[in-house]
């Protein structure tokens, strides 16, 4: 899901859960993911009541300054760099950095195409 720069990514995460469908090993689709790893900007007591009340357990660091504290497990924590690395292989495209297409459409083509491009032989081979 696309949406303004200026917008923050909260707004749109329940929405975001209920549009994606997860791939199984066995090959069938599951609605909802078993566990959520999120950075500190999908941190709120009403996202995480909305997780809950979907049986979707959630790694969420927590900000400075929020009054609740709860457990956080540092391993799951850990394993969201795998898609902080690909967002900053892709902002390597100017076009995809600089948010040159104005078009939502024409944005989302372009991440398109670069991931294709980063996930082909072809990148290897540069």
């Amino acid at each position: 899901m696309l949406t303004p720069g200026q917008e923050s990514d909260i707004q749109q995460a329940e929405e975001l859960m209920e549009t994606g469908a997860i791939r199984r090993r066995s090959g069938q689709l599951r609605l909802r993911p078993k566990r959520l790893v999120a950075d500190k900007g999908y941190t709120s007591q009403v996202f995480r009541a909305y997780l809950h009340q979907k049986h979707i357990r959630c790694t969420i660091a927590r900000r400075s300054n929020e009054r609740r504290r709860g457990s956080f497990e540092k391993s799951f924590y850990r394993k969201r760099n795998i898609i902080e690395r690909l967002i900053n292989r892709l902002k390597q495209f100017r076009r995809i950095a600089t948010r040159y297409e104005k078009r939502a459409a024409n944005f989302s083509a372009m991440i398109t195409i670069a991931s294709i491009f980063l996930f082909s032989n072809f990148a290897y081979r540069l």
